[in-house]
């Protein structure tokens, strides 16, 4: 028993310790805007990824039993704390994001929170999309589709048919690594700016990838995905985020951030409120 219980913290140290490291080799954030946007660093750090989750594989079955161990789903502290950060992985995640981009927009005025918002909101719609795209692609069957799990249950094209057949990757994962990444990469530039005390940034990182990782280990406690599906998300999601944060600071007169960020709340004649932006122009 003792060994089974510590095959969950297992996990969650290796999606959110490698996601960390991943998240230190790929950001590119202060290369020069001509430097391409995938480099020789990102495909090591995508590199690692791909060989952890094929490693993880062959340990899915073994994980999956684990963690649908009566000892734990039994556990009513087991299972509100599984549903609240399956909860903050989606529909959380996009919640606080939007909350963010509001807040710092037309109420505290602040172009530095809104963009938290703004670039964590278009993290998580480009790991979606990749996710999606992979998801219908492969057709892994959850590991709830079977009496027995078997986690190499692939085929072409299947999960376009349905839930079921789309496990591979984890999307909740991907949302809220998505989320963490380009958190963690905007506070950390407002740190370096702002001459925060430096563990600061180990505090920020160790807690949204430590709570992105737990949105993944909350999903295969429901029975909806492999410890495979779960890195796989975590690698698009960290990704995602990086790199969205990353071409934001580098190009900062793209379309996105001039139509977005440079709204404002103007009063009206009648005593109304309205709302005016510059719209983006010819570069």
């Amino acid at each position: 028993m003792r060994r089974r219980a510590t095959n969950p913290i297992l996990v969650l140290l290796l999606v959110s310790g490698t996601a960390s490291a991943a998240a230190q080799v790929a950001d590119s954030s202060v290369a020069r805007p001509s430097a391409p946007f995938f480099n020789r660093k990102d495909a090591l750090a995508g590199a690692g990824f791909a060989m952890g989750a094929f490693g993880l594989a062959f340990a899915d079955q073994r994980l999956a039993h684990t963690f649908q161990d009566p000892s734990l789903q039994e556990s009513v502290a087991v299972r509100r704390g599984a549903d609240f950060f399956e909860f903050m992985g989606d529909p959380a995640a996009p919640i606080i994001g939007l909350a963010l981009y509001g807040a710092g927009r037309f109420v505290l005025h602040d172009r530095r929170i809104a963009a938290v918002g703004l670039h964590g909101l278009e993290a998580m719609l480009l790991s979606a999309a990749v996710t999606g795209v992979i998801k219908g692609t492969a057709g892994r069957a959850r590991p709830y589709v079977h009496a027995d799990t078997l986690p190499f249950d692939f085929d072409f094209g299947r999960g376009l048919r349905g839930r079921d057949y789309a496990s591979f990757p984890s999307g909740h994962t991907s949302t809220a690594f998505a989320m963490a990444a380009s958190t963690t990469a905007e506070l950390s530039r407002m740190a370096d700016e702002e001459g925060w005390w430096p563990g600061w940034k180990w505090v920020i990182s160790g807690v949204m990838y430590g709570g992105a990782g737990l949105v993944g280990v909350s999903r295969m406690y429901h029975d909806q995905h492999w410890a495979s599906d779960v890195v796989a998300g975590a690698a698009i999601g960290t990704f995602s985020g990086i790199k969205t944060v990353s071409y934001s600071h580098r190009h900062p007169g793209n379309r996105a951030d001039r139509w977005f960020l440079a709204v404002s709340v103007l009063p009206a004649a009648d005593g109304a409120v309205t709302l005016a932006w510059a719209l983006p122009g010819r570069p």
